[in-house]
């Protein structure tokens, strides 16, 4: 912070700058890229530019995204991570077009996540890492075309059944959260399919074959079982990846 308290004064963005950062990306896109400029202010100037189909104001200084957001109407890709913004406007709810959504590495809390977003029927990819969500939304619940949420390094202490449940959801990254213990291996032991019904034979009773394969079922049940004692976080994200909320350069591992 600067001398005497007052916040350091960002980059002024002029409409001319702003058509300069407008990129074509490969699949024939608009994109318009103002970041890592040092921008504190939201630039008002870029309301003229609404036809872009993506918006990238990552790694700034940003603490507030006006109303006035809704007014890119077109936006399917908005990146907003790493600046200092608390809270979305309830008017992202009208950017219906929106497939993808990142606002990790900021200071956002539950509260600060407007009930709108439950109008982004569309949205395939939400990052919310970093930030300070001691609860997850249950608008997002509500947003069945969702495919990848993020929700690692918060507050959280349970995912609602209604996340984990979703119908196209592909990857779920809740690493570095403080879930209780006993919860995380009851979470992945429950997820374990088990029969209606259950009948007991003695050994005698079986053929040669039905004996060892239920030799193999236990065998088998008894690793699912160890695996679950030792780490029973990594068995269920194992093959998650980190998302570019942790401030990559490329962007592209998120998209």
């Amino acid at each position: 912070m600067a001398k005497g308290g007052k916040r350091p004064k960002g980059k002024k963005i002029t409409l001319s700058v702003a058509k300069n950062c407008i990129k074509i990306t490969f699949d024939g896109k608009k994109r318009l890229d103002l970041s890592k400029m040092g921008i504190t202010t939201f630039p008002k100037c870029i309301l003229r530019l609404s036809d872009v189909d993506e918006l990238n104001l990552s790694r700034n200084m940003i603490r507030k995204i006006p109303d006035s957001i809704s007014k890119f109407q077109n936006l399917r890709w908005l990146d907003l991570h790493s600046n200092y913004i608390d809270k979305l406007p309830k008017s992202i709810g009208q950017m219906t077009s929106l497939i993808y959504l990142n606002v990790s590495n900021n200071r956002l809390t539950t509260d600060g996540l407007p009930v709108e977003l439950n109008q982004l029927k569309n949205i395939r990819t939400v990052n919310f890492g970093l930030n300070h969500l001691d609860r997850v939304p249950t608008t997002l619940g509500a947003l069945k075309e969702l495919q990848e949420v993020g929700l690692h390094d918060n507050l959280l202490s349970t995912i609602p059944n209604s996340i984990s449940k979703l119908p196209k959801l592909k990857k779920l990254n809740t690493e570095r959260n403080p879930f209780p213990k006993a919860e995380e291996s009851d979470t992945f032991i429950d997820s374990i399919k088990r029969p209606d019904n259950l009948y007991l034979v003695e050994e005698k009773d079986l053929c040669g074959p039905c004996l060892r394969k239920c030799q193999q079922a236990q065998d088998k049940l008894n690793k699912i079982k160890s695996m679950a004692t030792v780490e029973p976080r990594r068995a269920i994200f194992s093959s998650l990846v980190s998302p570019n909320a942790m401030a990559k350069e490329s962007q592209e591992d998120w998209r």
